[in-house]
């Protein structure tokens, strides 16, 4: 199938097979409109073919893209590996040319490099204990450098815990800022202490609700994505540690 430019939905005997060039298609579009989703494509393509679309050929249709996904990454890591772009930290200290690539005889600059870290709250994920029910295990992982592996980040939690233990206990009021702060008086995370939520004050306590509250990445001033990270139950809280 494969030389005929065709993934099998089943690892034996399969019966229906997508074409490679729809899985690119479907992939690049999922790219530039993420909401764009596995349902919406099988959708599409039923109507297409001038057929009803039934449940389980959405769950062919997952399981041919994820083969397609895996057969990606493992030619990009073989790639990586033939190149020498698979050691530690390699995609941070070579994503931006303009930043990190050092030229004979250049002048020294005030500031090396500029980064921008920043985070929303548009993909925010319940905490089953809240409904008390046990969460299901997500085996799934990103095929990325960008992204910091969870053990790293727990590791991360665990450090910056002690120095900010009067506030990450508070799991109420971690967005707010201290009552009794000195507007005067700098503090080591100024931004955070003094950072003040215009919603309302139920929006504002509303957060505890959520494993996981977005995504955090941190990017160079000529838009080079650096690394990336789930906040989990965190908010931006962490960011001094994200280019650790």
């Amino acid at each position: 199938l494969i030389y005929h430019r065709y993934i099998g939905c089943s690892l034996l005997s399969p019966t229906i097979a997508i074409s490679l060039h729809t899985l690119a298609t479907y992939c690049q579009v999922h790219c530039i409109c993420p909401w764009f989703g596995i349902q919406a494509q099988c959708k599409l393509l039923c109507h297409i073919h001038d057929m009803p679309c039934q449940p389980y050929l959405n769950v062919q249709l997952t399981a041919a893209y994820n083969v397609y996904l895996n057969i990606l990454d493992h030619v990009d890591r073989q790639l990586k590996k033939a190149l020498g772009h698979d050691t530690d930290n390699w995609r941070m200290l070579n994503s931006c040319p303009a930043c990190f690539y050092k030229l004979e005889d250049e002048p020294i600059l005030d500031f090396d490099w500029l980064v921008s870290i920043d985070g929303n709250n548009s993909l925010k994920r319940w905490d089953m204990s809240t409904y008390g029910v046990t969460p299901q295990v997500d085996t799934h992982r990103p095929h990325s450098d960008y992204w910091l592996s969870d053990p790293t980040w727990i590791t991360l939690n665990m450090k910056f815990t002690p120095r900010y233990s009067d506030h990450v206990n508070d799991t109420d009021n971690w967005q707010s800022p201290p009552v009794n702060s000195d507007p005067d008086v700098p503090t080591s995370f100024a931004c955070v202490e003094r950072w003040h939520n215009a919603g309302p004050e139920q929006c504002k306590r509303m957060f505890s609700m959520f494993h996981e509250l977005g995504i955090f990445i941190a990017s160079c001033w000529h838009r080079f994505v650096l690394l990336a990270c789930d906040m989990v139950k965190s908010s931006e809280l962490y960011v001094s540690f994200v280019l650790d």
